[in-house]
């Protein structure tokens, strides 16, 4: 017979306690999913998140975590004169093709819903900034932690709200619909590999795009350039169109599936074994040039203008070109990684070419060495004369600054590099279709009962139209999470919300480094990284860099020594204050736009 103690282990883990059905379950636990999952639970809804990764956050980790914001306190401050008004007119002029009446929402709630809400949970915003991308003044928000900045403030508003409930490491594999309403999911635990049922009132789907889906991305390629032969994938690790999937399991339909929104530089990652993903990386001082070694596009452009002109090159690639100075200042940004592994980049793999001369460069990168010469001594004289009489990159006929720009400098100083890149797909700007209540739509164009969808999943409801504005991409996924939360909890037989606590634990008590032996006594990290285990993925990408970096386990896990088998387990207060160590990425010369 069982000990009771462990007899009711055994119990819990083979025949889980039964609890009351949620009132809401979110599928995926990026911004939109938390955001949707904080304001469910204040208003009194049982939450339910079911995420894929180890971890919440989602595309948001690995992004700059700027949100285009109208009429924000840094704005005055800085005395930036903006508007609703002026904005609605930006986003339209620049999109082409955005919807109306999601834009008009957007630009008069952004302060109020967004900057307004992620302050008060503690998101810092120092300034904003001048990017361009159609904004005729600066109203891009950079948080202080990047897109951490946005995510950890989340995820503690949530544990300390309670209310919500998190199954990691779950994928949903189908909806449940009774009666034309959906009630809930069936999904499967990929570490275990236990399929269930989880029945609720509501299904908001969360899920990403599909900018990781080279297939749905290539079918519905923009058709106002050519389709490239090779094309990276810098999006969302989850972002597989799978929401769509789904919806229309229910009857709900997508549309505008060539809205994509990509960037022109986009450097390959030497450490990806299907080769399929990129960075966004550059050294801001480099020089564009083809497989003929020619420049063919202002280097500092809009990726609306860039992207089409790489598409028409042969082939749709092109080198960045620069020197031992340019090194200095390269940078991989929105990847999820700090600078260090940049170095693991230009040492450790062949990606990089480099030359002491331009000639010896342009015969390792396979250029015309005679051509490549003489692009980078025109271009030379071009900023000693102080105007680039090609593009205007720089002198009296160039453009205006989109807020970041680099002074020309001259590419003299060896070694010299080439750096190989290619279009970069990084999010959707089609996907579910939704109405103003987040409630995904059939083909009548009426709601499809039960169900809604939030953020990246439906292309952000249209807001970017053909091309993105920067910045509008986490705001309206943070303003749609909301809005869904709020359509359920309209309808819901609501509950009094869960007292918060007035504070989690956000740090570990102090443990002597030695404690660290015994993790490694136990844990085979080397052979553990490199199993590729069904729902391992973050703890072995995490895992790998801290192999790489050499660090000491209680870095993150302090809380777990000294070594107890009763009391073995992560602290998930914790570690929202660990998330910095591998995902906050260096600035690339932007400055704040006060002017």
């Amino acid at each position: 017979m069982l000990r009771p103690r462990l007899a009711c282990l055994y119990f819990s883990v083979l025949f889980p306690i039964l609890s009351a059905p949620p009132d809401l379950i979110v599928v995926g636990g990026g911004i939109a999913g938390l955001s949707a999952a904080l304001e469910g639970a204040r208003a009194g809804l049982a939450v339910t998140v079911v995420e894929r990764n180890s971890v919440s956050g989602g595309h948001a980790v690995i992004s700059s975590g700027g949100l285009s914001i109208v009429g924000s306190p840094v704005q005055q401050r800085m005395k930036i004169d903006d508007t609703p008004e002026l904005a609605m007119r930006d986003f339209l002029a620049w999109g082409e093709d955005a919807n109306e009446e999601f834009v008009r929402f957007y630009v008069t709630r952004s302060k109020t819903e967004i900057y307004d809400w992620m302050t008060a949970l503690g998101t810092e915003f120092p300034s904003a900034f001048l990017n361009g991308a159609g904004n005729s003044v600066a109203r891009f928000h950079v948080p202080t932690g990047q897109g951490v900045g946005l995510i950890v403030p989340l995820q503690r508003a949530i544990l300390k709200q309670g209310g919500v409930t998190f199954l990691q490491n779950s994928k949903v594999t189908g909806l449940l619909v009774t009666g034309g309403k959906v009630t809930g999911v069936r999904m499967e635990n990929l570490r275990t590999g236990r399929k269930s049922e989880l029945t609720g009132g509501a299904v908001l789907l969360s899920t990403g795009g599909y900018a990781a889906n080279l297939d749905i991305v290539r079918a519905n390629w923009p058709p106002h350039m050519p389709v490239p032969d090779r094309v990276l994938v810098g999006g969302g690790f989850f972002a597989t169109g799978v929401g769509m999937d789904l919806a229309r399991e229910a009857g709900g339909t997508s549309g505008k599936l060539d809205h994509q929104w990509n960037y022109g530089n986009g450097l390959p990652d030497p450490f990806d074994p299907e080769g399929k993903r990129g960075f966004f990386a550059n050294s801001f001082t480099s020089i564009w040039v083809n497989a003929q070694g020619k420049r063919f596009v202002l280097e500092q452009h809009e990726p609306k203008i860039t992207v089409p002109e790489i598409a028409k090159q042969n082939p749709a690639r092109f080198w960045a070109i620069f020197d031992s100075a340019g090194r200095r200042g390269f940078r991989v940004v929105h990847s999820g990684f700090t600078q260090d592994r940049v170095e693991e980049i230009f040492e450790k793999s062949d990606l990089i070419k480099r030359g002491e001369t331009i000639e010896q460069l342009a015969s390792n990168a396979g250029l015309p060495p005679d051509v490549l010469k003489a692009t980078v001594e025109r271009y030379n004289a071009m900023v000693e004369a102080g105007e680039d009489t090609e593009f205007q990159r720089f002198g009296p006929k160039a453009p205006r600054s989109r807020g970041f720009f680099i002074p020309p400098t001259r590419i003299l100083q060896p070694p010299f590099y080439a750096a190989p890149m290619y279009i970069l797909i990084r999010k959707s700007g089609g996907g579910i279709r939704v109405d103003s209540q987040c409630r995904v739509l059939n083909e009548r164009g009426e709601p499809v009962p039960g169900l809604l969808a939030a953020g990246e999943a439906t292309g952000f409801a249209g807001i970017n139209g053909k091309h993105g504005m920067e910045g509008t991409f986490l705001g309206p996924s943070i303003l749609m999470g909301r809005v869904a939360a709020q359509t359920v909890a309209a309808t819901a037989d609501r509950k009094p919300a869960a007292a918060a606590l007035t504070e989690i634990r956000t740090a570990p008590k102090a443990a002597p480094l030695k404690y660290a032996a015994t993790c490694t006594g136990c844990h085979d990290l080397p052979k553990l990284t490199s199993a590729r285990r069904n729902g391992y993925w973050h703890f072995e990408e995490a895992h790998k860099l801290v192999l790489a970096r050499k660090w000491n386990c209680l870095g993150c896990h302090g809380e777990m020594a000294p070594f107890r088998t009763a009391s073995h387990k992560i602290d998930r207060q914790v570690q929202t204050s660990v998330c910095q160590h591998c995902h906050i990425s260096p600035a690339f010369g932007r400055r704040a736009a006060a002017e």
